[in-house]
């Protein structure tokens, strides 16, 4: 019977009847329902001002935690293919080292000009002029244009063109200027620039 006697009083009870300065008096369901609304308000508080807190660090900690375990597949994966990446490092250093071969170095410029010369004459060329011209600076390499103007008829021409591909070192052709020989009709003119490419090798040039 205490819960309808506690019921009763609650219904019975009017605000304006309590007196703050002696809490003592005031009846026990009273007390009791202001004692479980200030434990309700501590809790809410407490939730507010110091467990959400931990959420948020938890919620931070599980995304760093999934970071983590990306980071660790990732670099599983790459100790796991190490032996493959050092295989293909070597490979392309081979394959870089090859390529770097082909570039012309200073003291092999003068020869690069006199295979030229020879793959003309080879093939019925007559060479009216090969010039090396100003060296351009790139990023990694430097380029050294060369001028060429030469005549000859249209399979000569041709093969030239051909043989020029057959030099051991790397040359790429550019700015093709075919004319007609006012005074041959068999004859063109062909003026050319030949680029070939020297490996800067961290020099100021």
């Amino acid at each position: 019977m205490a819960f309808e006697d506690t019921m009763r009083a609650l219904r019975d009870f009017d605000v304006n009847d309590l007196d703050f300065d002696n809490v003592g008096s005031w009846p026990l369901a009273v007390k009791g329902l202001i004692w479980a609304v200030l434990v309700i308000a501590v809790l809410v508080g407490g939730y507010y001002y110091h467990i959400e807190d931990m959420q948020l660090e938890l919620a931070r900690a599980a995304e760093e935690e999934v970071k983590l375990k990306k980071d660790f597949e990732t670099k599983a994966f790459q100790a796991a293919n190490l032996d493959a990446y050092r295989q293909q490092m070597a490979e392309m250093e081979e394959s870089f080292g090859a390529l770097v071969s082909q570039l012309p170095s200073d003291t092999e410029v003068p020869g690069l000009l006199e295979d030229i010369t020879n793959k003309g004459l080879l093939n019925g060329l007559d060479i009216a002029s090969i010039d090396l011209q100003q060296e351009k600076a790139r990023e990694f390499y430097v380029e050294l244009p060369i001028a060429i103007n030469a005549s000859g008829s249209y399979h000569d021409l041709g093969a030239f063109i051909s043989g020029m591909a057959g030099l051991p070192r790397i040359v790429t052709l550019h700015d093709f200027q075919i004319t007609t020989d006012p005074k041959n009709a068999n004859t063109l003119n062909m003026k050319i620039i030949a680029k070939t490419y020297r490996y800067k090798d961290g020099d100021a040039t």
